[in-house]
């Protein structure tokens, strides 16, 4: 029970923020893609995927992190850091991890699967592009935005330019939210020799997470323009962008909590947006709402 406890924290289990940023961006495009119903089994396929995908990625990032992260203050505790898994039965959980995601990918078009292969070498490679490269949230924003293509393939049988749009959006986003984490861990990672786009951005972090927020914005207003989405869905982005403001104020001071607290309220902000796309295909128009926007 004591391993199996390990286990549990090194996938993440009981930090779940990760799958639900990962979760609302798929289920955007399931709904899309499916037209506001799409399949039982391929809603529950990705529901499954995307649990087993963000526990493997998790696995995979303390792997490649297990020597640097008894070095900064907030992952000195983790298992693989402290020695309570070895790396051999982290690489073993991932392996595990990662076939039964493929598994439940091969009951879906070929498509898909390819997709996914796609995916799986972006979720690989970005634990260790922090050691090459400023730019390792570029990494995790395609990998957390594959399963959009990869949806759209599933239901469709093909992706269209909405989906890429969608894509483009989700990959802002994961790079202004993966950036606010990092301005929490910026003087450890600076010591610890890890590189990351708050580290890069320096003094422009707060600027430049604006202008990834404004654009994030600008493509999902694309995308519902593309969709013909409903009012309810603009009531969203306006909702999301009111976040995004709070945000940006809860970062200005650069004090780690805040920027922790600024990127936890992320999950918020991908759950408004589902909530609008949902009721956009569920709801029947109401005629004076629209002519409130």
């Amino acid at each position: 029970m004591s391993r199996l406890r390990h286990y549990r924290a090194l996938m993440r289990m009981d930090k779940p923020i990760g799958t639900w940023l990962l979760a609302w961006p798929t289920f955007w495009a399931l709904l899309v893609a499916g037209a506001g119903d799409p399949s039982i089994r391929i809603v529950a396929i990705f529901a499954a995927g995307v649990f087993l995908m963000r526990s493997a990625g998790c696995v995979i990032n303390d792997f490649a992190d297990r020597n640097l992260d008894g070095q900064v203050s907030r992952t000195r505790e983790r298992p693989l850091a402290t020695g309570a898994v070895t790396s051999l039965e982290a690489l073993l959980l991932f392996a595990v991890l990662v076939l039964l995601a493929f598994l439940l990918v091969l009951t879906l078009n070929w498509l898909t699967v390819g997709l996914s292969v796609v995916a799986l070498a972006l979720a690989a490679v970005y634990p260790f592009a922090k050691r090459f490269t400023h730019f390792p949230q570029l990494f995790l924003g395609a990998a957390f935005s594959m399963a959009i293509p990869m949806a759209f393939a599933a239901v469709e049988y093909r992706v269209p330019v909405l989906a890429w749009v969608l894509f483009a959006a989700n990959f802002l986003w994961t790079v202004a939210y993966d950036t606010e984490y990092a301005m929490a861990d910026r003087p450890d990672d600076v010591q610890a020799g890890i590189k990351s786009t708050a580290i890069f951005f320096g003094r422009y972090d707060i600027l430049a997470i604006a202008v990834l927020q404004v654009i994030t914005l600008a493509l999902l207003a694309l995308a519902g323009w593309m969709f013909s989405a409903a009012p309810y869905y603009w009531i969203a982005l306006v909702i999301a962008a009111a976040m995004f403001v709070w945000q940006l104020w809860m970062i200005s001071g650069r004090e780690p909590d805040q920027c922790m607290r600024a990127f936890r309220q992320n999950y918020y902000v991908g759950m408004v947006i589902t909530i609008g796309v949902a009721l956009h295909f569920w709801l029947p128009d109401v005629p004076w709402l629209g002519s409130l926007i």
